[in-house]
């Protein structure tokens, strides 16, 4: 077969085998998918025809797409990490697919182009929160009128019914917060002035619950049609969300779902009763921060994940309800941000910063400390006393079984909820980026979970260090930079002619060219060349023996844009999208990059896949 006869989608596959790449993951969060021209409502969406398109060109090359938490968000904060755990984003509904005739035109074409027409970011690759989640809210309370009434949705009107049956345990909560936000005119329940309402499913005595159920009948007979148009929202999101999975199926694309570490008002409102009272999740002190982060976010009470008997207790149980609902809409598996947090999270006391002599401490992890103590899953003689309580060396010798004890949500929950979803382990991809503890690095090791190699983050001059090309295993997900980072042009850029920038270039060349005879000449081309620079740290995670790849879209569409700027609120924030215009951007050559991945195994190596180099060579 000559070079040219093979389709290119099957020379890269042949490619990604070769090199042992079993999944290709293009990371792109919900708001940030593009749209079509005359369909931009401001705001992306993985339903709208303008995310059929980019799965259409994806399609051969990629065979996932790794989103980003997809919760309802606050009218005041567009970061998806915040956002709910069971209820969907309204703003993910496409609103184009209301004014057509599978949905009997129920919004109409006046206010949808209406919408489209005054969007603030028109032609801008950016979303205008506000405003989107202003007009779609109002399109939709439109759609939900008409809905009642169409006579030809009667079919699809006994499928919501059916659909609120069966999500009722955690709708009908979700659905109740948005009726109360209505009475007390904010959507934040520790400003609402009636106690009764910030307890309503956290009881003390038989009086209270009968007072508190009093209560809720009330709210929802007062609120019935605000209750039921939440639900309407959820009922529509869900269906063409399934529509869409459904498509990108039909492409071999699946989609990878993302569990954030924080919980939402709602769900702090909602599920309260399961979190440890006055304890928040955080990091400690470390180079970046001296008084480590406080990021406010509820930690989860051991003793109501598990029962004395080691059964999934009450808050085990709708953990387990979560990541069943998460696996079984995404075939892909689920990213878990942070995954310390599910194995030895560091927590400190409400009010205060998490540092050790203010009382925080890692929650499995303390048998010294006053409160903590009774949670730990060690003795006093597993700790290294010489290393304080906040570095990830101070626990020492663990057993089979005090691994197995660090590993209860991970194998009681998530690995079994992703089981009874017909998925395995390799469906769970795990955040550890940054510091890992000795019991985390332990529970990944024994279980053989799938974490991560982002290898933007390597120190070059380290020889054994964790994300440089040498050094990652096949087990794992590489990749040169996430939502958090800058897209590696920009990065690379801030290196060129910089001391910095010829150690990373030093340890590319002695990574991916020992064969070479010019390796001073390449060195010194990849401290003056960023776009060389950074085509070779795409190179990199390719050559690596990572069995798994994933490329945020910044990055494969050549973007000097950054998606989050930590510290950064508002509209300004979380808003970046792929271009409505992104077929005409100038994307990474992959066959070249491949290529390269091919080259950099070695002359022997090269030589026995010369044929696939000529073929990649002439895409």
């Amino acid at each position: 077969m000559g070079f040219l006869e093979k389709k290119p989608e099957k020379v890269i596959k042949d490619a990604l085998k070769v090199l042992g790449k079993k999944q290709l993951s293009l990371i792109v969060h919900g708001s940030s998918f593009p749209d079509l021209e005359s369909e931009d409502t401001a705001y992306g969406s993985y339903n709208t025809n303008g995310a059929k398109s980019l799965i259409d060109y994806i399609a051969g090359t990629f065979n996932s797409i790794q989103l980003g938490p997809n919760g309802k968000l606050k009218s005041c904060d567009s970061s998806p990490y915040t956002s709910t755990i069971f209820s969907g984003n309204p703003l993910f509904i496409s609103l184009k697919d209301l004014t057509t005739e599978e949905w009997d035109n129920i919004l109409s074409e006046d206010t949808f182009n209406n919408i489209v027409n005054e969007n603030p970011n028109k032609n801008v690759n950016k979303t205008a929160f506000s405003y989107a989640y202003k007009k779609h809210d109002e399109a939709l309370a439109e759609a939900y009128e008409n809905f009642l009434k169409s006579e030809k949705l009667k079919k699809r009107r006994k499928q919501f019914d059916i659909y609120k049956h069966d999500n009722a345990k955690w709708l009908d909560k979700d659905a109740l917060y948005q009726a109360l936000s209505v009475e007390h005119e904010n959507d934040y329940w520790p400003l609402w002035k009636s106690e009764t309402d910030k307890n309503l499913f956290d009881p003390k005595t038989i009086e209270e619950r009968m007072a508190y159920a009093s209560r809720i009948d009330e709210i929802e007979k007062k609120y019935e049609k605000e209750i039921d148009f939440y639900k309407f929202c959820q009922f529509v999101l869900s269906y063409q969300s399934e529509e869409t999975k459904t498509y990108a199926g039909k492409k071999k694309i699946k989609m990878i779902a993302d569990r954030q570490v924080a919980f939402s008002d709602r769900d702090i409102w909602a599920y309260k009763q399961y979190f440890l009272d006055g304890w928040c999740l955080g990091c400690p002190p470390d180079y970046f921060s001296a008084n480590g982060q406080a990021w406010g976010f509820p930690v989860m009470n051991p003793e109501m994940m598990f029962n004395e008997d080691g059964s999934l207790g009450k808050g085990g149980k709708l953990m387990k309800e979560l990541f069943k609902k998460m696996f079984r809409e995404n075939q892909g598996g689920v990213r878990i941000d942070h995954i310390v947090g599910l194995i030895d999270p560091w927590v400190y006391k409400a009010g205060r910063n998490p540092k050790i002599e203010e009382g925080a401490g890692r929650l499995y992890s303390s048998p010294e400390h006053e409160f903590l103590s009774k949670f730990a899953v060690i003795t006093k003689d597993n700790l290294n006393l010489e290393v304080p309580a906040d570095k990830e060396q101070r626990v020492k010798d663990l057993t089979k079984d005090q691994i197995k004890m660090y590993a209860r949500l991970i194998e009681k929950i998530v690995i079994a909820a992703a089981k009874e979803e017909g998925l395995n382990k390799n469906a769970i991809v795990c955040e550890d980026l940054g510091t890992l503890t000795n019991p985390v690095a332990a529970v990944l090791k024994q279980y053989g979970l799938l974490g991560m190699r982002l290898t933007q983050f390597v120190v070059p001059e380290k020889e054994d260090h964790p994300y440089r090309c040498k050094n990652i295993p096949e087990k794992c997900w590489a990749m040169v930079g996430t939502h958090d980072n800058q897209p590696i042009r920009m990065w690379a850029d801030s290196l060129i002619n910089t001391h910095e920038g010829y150690l990373h270039a030093k340890a590319l060349v002695e990574d991916l060219f020992k064969d070479a005879d010019n390796k001073d000449d390449i060195i010194v081309k990849l401290t003056q060349d960023a776009e060389l620079l950074a085509k070779t740290k795409l190179v990199e995670i390719f050559a690596s023996k990572a069995q798994n790849i994933q490329i945020f879209f910044t990055d494969y569409f050549k973007l000097k844009q950054v998606y989050n700027v930590p510290g950064t609120s508002g509209d300004a924030n979380w808003s970046l999208r792929l271009p409505n215009n992104f077929k005409t951007l100038e994307a990474i050559d992959l066959p070249e990059i491949l290529k390269l991945a091919i080259e950099a195994r070695g002359k022997e190596f090269a030589e026995k896949h010369s044929k696939l180099i000529g073929q990649l060579n002439n895409i």
